[in-house]
């Protein structure tokens, strides 16, 4: 595709989408400064082991979709995403300073679930509002862009916490209260520059709460809500790969780089595969994303040199530029428009869920077998989405977008 084609597609995505992309950019360097150095914090700080992180991360990130269900069914109801979005960033921001002044694992506990309750009220109504902002030929590409303007920030707040590390003699808790920052940042964008799209007067106010209205969800979305639950079991947190790293020899103050060096590669591919995600078979490419998978688990699993792991964390990253824009582009495909957000909702849910069991898997694991089976496990339960993918078709009428 020539540069001028694909600059035609940037500028034809709406400009409210542009600006979710960069309040997700500045609210994931603002997450990403503590979680890059969360894990670290716990086991050399705290004393947790990594079944205690496996459970507290797995915690955290069940707690999102949960909220995600009702933030997104109510989206759908008030008609109005905007808002909740906002409450969403904002509680996500207010709960940073709590990462700084904790005494205890119980403590970061609460602020880490209070922090993905943030993520879950915001996640599902911010998802909807790009589909419901952006042209069905451009919702991959939409979705891809916010994604990688969210892992831009994805990776420079672990490239920031770096900084604070080196500057200050590994202190955890100077780089805490410096997140504050561009948290706040991004609550300000959302406020001032996001417009909610106008809906049709002739619209009916449906309550999706009731069964009637969740039953036209189709097989189609099942479909993909089974696979992408499956594919969660694959998916378990990724302080697996600070640990990983965390244990390969390098000082504490640049583990986090393993995590820039993801999201460089994260960010470089989820617009050009959310792109491709329009013109291609949306199974052909998840299958794509899961072998990439397997081949960063294996290699995980192999070897601890820090250059190998180095290796294995980007290709983690690019099997999330391939997948986490689709994965959003086939909810919006095959659910109805006025139930989006609970489709969204739904859908996070359930994932969500099993990557709770997969990171309580993933940390027991580690501790009773070695690093090495968490790998694997992992590269078993992508073989099995794969073939999951490839026996069972889609119930949806055609196979491309």
């Amino acid at each position: 595709m020539s540069t001028e084609s694909r600059a035609s597609v940037l500028q034809q995505i709406p400009r409210s989408v542009w600006v979710l992309g960069f309040v997700s950019l500045f609210m994931d360097i603002s997450s990403e400064m503590i979680h890059s150095l969360l894990p670290m914090f716990l086991m050399a700080g705290l004393g947790a082991n990594a079944a205690t992180i496996g459970l507290i991360e797995g915690l955290a990130e069940a707690t999102a979709p949960i909220v995600k269900v009702f933030s997104g069914t109510l989206s759908d109801y008030l008609r109005n995403r905007k808002w909740l979005a906002v409450t969403g960033y904002a509680l996500g921001a207010l709960s940073k300073p709590l990462f700084a002044i904790a005494p205890s694992v119980g403590f970061v506990v609460a602020a880490r679930v209070t922090d993905r309750v943030g993520k879950g009220i915001r996640g599902a109504p911010r998802d909807a509002l790009v589909a419901d902002l952006t042209p069905p030929q451009l919702r991959g590409a939409a979705f891809g862009l916010r994604q990688s303007l969210d892992t831009v920030g994805a990776f420079l707040g672990p490239l920031m916490a770096v900084a604070v590390m080196l500057l200050w003699a590994d202190n955890f808790r100077r780089a805490f209260w410096l997140a504050v920052i561009p948290g706040a940042l991004a609550v300000a964008l959302l406020v001032l520059a996001v417009k909610e799209p106008a809906h049709e007067s002739g619209d009916k106010r449906v309550n999706p709460i009731r069964w009637d209205s969740v039953r036209e969800l189709r097989a189609a979305y099942w479909w993909v809500v089974a696979v992408g639950s499956i594919f969660a079991l694959a998916r378990f947190s990724e302080a697996f790969l600070v640990l990983r790293a965390m244990g390969s020899g390098v000082p504490i103050a640049i583990v986090p780089l393993v995590m820039v060096a993801m999201n460089v590669v994260y960010a470089l591919s989820a617009y050009p595969f959310g792109k491709l995600a329009d013109v291609m078979s949306h199974a052909r490419l998840l299958i794509a994303g899961l072998a990439v998978l397997i081949a960063s688990d294996v290699v995980l699993a192999h070897s601890a040199h820090w250059s190998m792991v180095l290796v294995g964390v980007m290709l983690w990253g690019l099997h999330m530029g391939m997948t986490q824009g689709l994965l959003s582009t086939m909810v919006a495909r095959v659910a109805p428009a006025r139930l989006r957000g609970t489709a969204f909702g739904l859908f996070n849910l359930l994932s969500g869920l099993v990557t709770l069991v997969a990171s309580v898997i993933a940390g027991s694991l580690w501790d009773r077998v070695g690093a090495a089976a968490t790998f694997y496990a992992g590269a078993g339960f992508s073989l099995l989405t794969i073939v999951l993918l490839s026996l069972v078709r889609s119930p949806a009428a055609h196979t491309h977008p």
